[in-house]
């Protein structure tokens, strides 16, 4: 019994511009840990839950997420230090994740939780603009008409009481 495999038998799938179908996500993040959601969104971001995955193409969803204000986190994360530049001789500049949720733009620490969790380059940086993230309920997307994904329901470790 010999087994004769022809040269086009086996090919492999990339997928094209016109094959990609992007969706909506909608993600409540009220009491969801910080760091399982950056990797669910992460996952979604890039498409790797679709079959047809394609490493070289933006394939992922939309994905909105409401409520980043309540987001939590664990262990001594509210007090780890977030550091910039100014780009100004001396100009190092730190928040702390306690203080970033507290103020003006509490939706930053989900942003930078999910682009880290991204592979750097090019790609990434447009597939972050498929990501929105508001810090209240309301979200402006309503006529895309966006499914549900109940983050909370998938494993009983992605919730933590405050």
């Amino acid at each position: 019994m010999d087994l004769i495999f022809k040269g086009n038998d086996m090919k492999t799938f990339t997928a094209t511009p016109s094959d990609i179908e992007k969706s909506w996500i909608l993600i409540d993040a009220e009491g969801i840990v910080l760091g399982r959601l950056a990797s669910i969104v992460a996952m979604r971001l890039r498409g790797k839950h679709k079959a047809s995955f394609t490493p070289h193409m933006d394939m992922g969803d939309n994905v909105i997420i409401v409520n980043a204000d309540k987001i939590q986190l664990t262990g001594k994360k509210r007090d780890k230090p977030n550091y910039w530049h100014t780009g100004h001789p001396g100009g190092i500049k730190s928040r702390t994740n306690q203080e970033i949720l507290e103020g003006k733009h509490p939706e930053r620490v989900v942003m930078q939780a999910v682009k880290r969790m991204l592979p750097g380059g090019p790609l990434s940086r447009q597939q972050m603009t498929n990501l929105r993230v508001y810090a209240g309920g309301e979200h402006p997307h309503e006529a895309q008409s966006p499914e549900v994904l109940d983050v909370a329901s998938m494993n009983k470790k992605n919730t933590r009481s405050a």
